[in-house]
């Protein structure tokens, strides 16, 4: 029943974002003026922007319960050192997951790829120059803390 009352009267759906809401972004992204908006939306300009509020509400909201959930399901995590050769980083890794009795989703070469390609601005050939934060989460995965 629930299924059924939920989408009830709504549009399309894009997450946490209604069509409207979708619609404006989409429409902002491409450049277009919140007046121009309102012209296509056959609206006013003023309900263009609480649409458009809105919208960027929901997505910091979405963003920040992202980042509660990611830290309750953080393992551990390691900061990199500048002058760190890159072919040690994915057995550091293996080490604090096994620490912290985690099971890394990756063999060394996926690992070291996705270091390689997540940090690039904190390394230079082989070495790295700018300390790197990785974390380890419970389900396996690991990401590369943004600087």
């Amino acid at each position: 029943m629930w299924g059924l009352i939920k989408g009830m009267g709504r549009g399309r759906r894009y997450g946490l974002l209604t069509e409207k809401q979708y619609e404006v972004l989409k429409l902002r992204v491409e450049g277009r003026t919140q007046r121009e908006i309102a012209e296509i939306m056959k609206t006013s300009r003023e309900n263009v922007s609480v649409i458009e509020r809105s919208a960027l509400r929901k997505i910091r909201l979405a963003e920040e319960t992202l980042r509660v959930y990611k830290d309750l399901m953080k393992a551990g995590e390691v900061v990199i050192e500048p002058g760190t050769h890159l072919v040690t980083i994915p057995q550091k890794l293996v080490q604090l997951a096994d620490e912290k009795g985690v099971k890394l989703r990756g063999n060394f070469t996926t690992i070291y790829d996705h270091i390689r390609i997540n940090a690039s601005e904190s390394i230079e050939g082989t070495r790295v120059t700018k300390p790197i934060k990785i974390a380890i989460f419970k389900d396996g995965t690991y990401e590369v803390a943004k600087t």
